[in-house]
């Protein structure tokens, strides 16, 4: 059968149609539209048929970032809210599958399988099957889900760990904290690992640096060393390490096309040594992989896999 996948994410907003056959699904070339080109998902989704050249399949996995809880979905980096009763019907749908975003990732991490990953740091080996694995995806929020692989069934726990308190830990990120607080009031790990959060990290350690936009400041942080990214990308290990141990994993997976972006500097950054610094549990951290996942539209796939293991259970 054929569904429409969608990721829907802070900034933009991502479908494809997918064809789901014996539990497996294969992706079709994605439409990305801005979220905020649009007043929320209806009319994202009125504009489909148009950018497809036909009539939309009459079923759907849509993957948002926001909790799936309650009836009225609020994203937290954008302004659309989606309301869950009626939601099928007000978009000509048979079946709906809902998943948070971060949810949809881990699914899909399990569907492309190893061979859409790359070693990132620690030992260069496959993901655990046997284990938990933190899917971890920086983009304009910072989320996380738990993968398990448990007798041939993908099982994922969807997990709002970005909003945990950022704990500095040095004497720099103690002296941003001032600035940090000024900003946000209660400090999240979200708010300084994620696409904006380079911003904010550049202007906490220097509050008299000339403004840049999010872009010009990631295109200079990428093509060359800067003090705000070496921090971003020591902040984003200790995070990283932090949410694995808290999940129990003893795999990492890093999704989504910042850290794609970004890979070959956080390679040669401080990432590693600030994720398994963990005190006593150093010789665990060091023990666990973490590989990027390379595939641009995971959410999409997963959304699809969603779907495609619910269907075959139903």
């Amino acid at each position: 059968m054929r569904i429409v996948a969608a990721d829907i994410g802070g900034t933009h907003a991502r479908f494809a149609i997918a064809e789901i056959a014996g539990g497996r699904c294969e992706l079709g070339t994605p439409v990305t539209l801005k979220s905020a080109d649009f007043e929320g998902l209806e009319a994202a989704w009125a504009a489909l048929p148009a950018l497809f050249a036909h009539a939309l399949p009459n079923a759907a996995a849509i993957a948002v970032a926001a909790p799936v809880a309650g009836d009225v979905l609020a994203f937290v980096n954008n302004d659309w809210k989606i309301e869950r009763s009626g939601l099928a019907g007000r978009l000509g749908l048979e079946r709906l599958t809902l998943r948070n975003d971060l949810g949809a990732m881990a699914h899909g991490v399990a569907a492309l399988g190893h061979a859409w990953t790359e070693h990132l740091c620690g030992p260069d080996v496959p993901l655990p099957l046997d284990h938990p694995v933190s899917v971890i995806g920086p983009g304009t929020g910072l989320g996380s889900a738990i993968l398990l692989r448990r007798g041939g069934r993908v099982e994922v726990v969807e997990t709002e760990a970005g909003h945990i308190a950022f704990a500095p830990l040095d004497a720099a990120e103690e002296a941003m904290m001032p600035a940090l607080r000024q900003m946000y009031g209660r400090v999240s790990s979200e708010r300084l690992v994620s696409g904006p959060g380079l911003a904010a990290i550049r202007a906490a350690l220097d509050p008299d640096a000339a403004p840049m936009s999010d872009a010009d400041l990631w295109a200079a942080a990428l093509a060359g060393e800067t003090d705000a990214f070496n921090r971003f990308a020591m902040i984003y290990g200790a995070v990283a390490g932090d949410i694995a141990l808290a999940h129990g994993a003893m795999g990492v997976a890093i999704v989504g096309g910042l850290s794609n972006r970004a890979k070959t500097r956080l390679r040669a950054s401080g990432f590693h040594a600030r994720f398994i610094d963990k005190g006593r549990y150093d010789v665990r951290m060091r023990r666990i992989p973490v590989r990027l996942v390379t595939h641009m539209h995971t959410g999409l796939v997963g959304a699809a896999a969603a779907f495609a293991q619910e269907y075959a259970a139903a």
